[in-house]
């Protein structure tokens, strides 16, 4: 059987060859052999989701969602594209105007995949005009906090707790600009809901959403993750990362 490095089992990204392994994705084998590829709605062991469009990428002439393409013997594809850049650039200020960003302020600051993209791609403040939602923070629950204020609908919370966790703790519900988060309980709060601070749901936000209580700054601004070393120096996401 060929190996994942077998010459016949590499594509091109950015003309570099990348090898990879039968069924693997463009961002999978791109993420395994160290190659960054900006995405926010996809984590290591999860199935695509294709849902936040920050991971597009061009093979040929089409632009297509790296978590979702399946790699291919030859495929030819481009990251580092102008054109690109700017299409994602756009859907990272739409995710911060759509919502209630405050870095300053973030317990996940320094820990935001969604503010280490936006500082990779030199997004300086807000391009479109902010929408300001009324979302509500739920502090029901004794040992969590959900701050909707930030939430991305990356759905990487739902799927953590159903395929990792065994349960339905989140969900999303809504449509088009509507669309938010659930809590999956009788009374629709966190503490009403079988959910515990160590499960992967909780672990696996990559924004300010789900948080724990009384860890708060626990790691200082300024050395966290992502101020010792921008996010394109993620060579592999950490298992306990998000």
């Amino acid at each position: 059987m060929d190996s994942p490095g077998h010459r016949g089992d590499t594509f091109r990204l950015d003309g570099e060859e990348v090898p990879f392994a039968p069924g693997e994705t463009v961002l999978e084998a791109a993420t395994r052999a160290g190659r960054h590829v900006p995405h926010l709605c996809w984590a290591p062991g999860f199935a695509p989701h294709g849902s936040c469009r920050v991971c597009l990428v061009k093979v040929g002439t089409r632009t297509v969602a790296a978590c979702s393409t399946r790699a291919a013997p030859g495929l030819d594809v481009t990251l580092a594209d102008e054109a690109l850049t700017a299409q994602r650039k756009s859907v990272l200020q739409m995710l911060f105007v759509e919502g209630n960003h405050f870095c300053p302020s973030c317990e996940k600051s320094g820990h935001c995949r969604l503010q280490a993209s936006a500082y990779a791609d030199g997004i300086e403040g807000p391009h479109f005009e902010e929408f300001y939602p009324d979302r509500p923070l739920d502090a029901s629950h004794p040992d969590l906090l959900l701050d909707f204020n930030r939430c991305i609908l990356c759905g990487l919370c739902v799927r953590a707790s159903r395929q990792i966790d065994g349960k339905a703790v989140f969900a999303l519900g809504g449509h088009g600009i509507g669309s938010h988060l659930v809590v999956n309980s009788t009374t629709g709060r966190l503490a009403d809901s079988d959910v515990h601070p160590d499960d992967a749901a909780v672990g696996i936000c990559p924004v300010g959403v789900i948080l724990k209580k009384r860890q708060g700054f626990a790691v200082p601004i300024g050395q966290r993750r992502y101020d010792l070393a921008p996010i394109s120096a993620e060579a592999r996401p950490d298992e306990d990362a998000p």
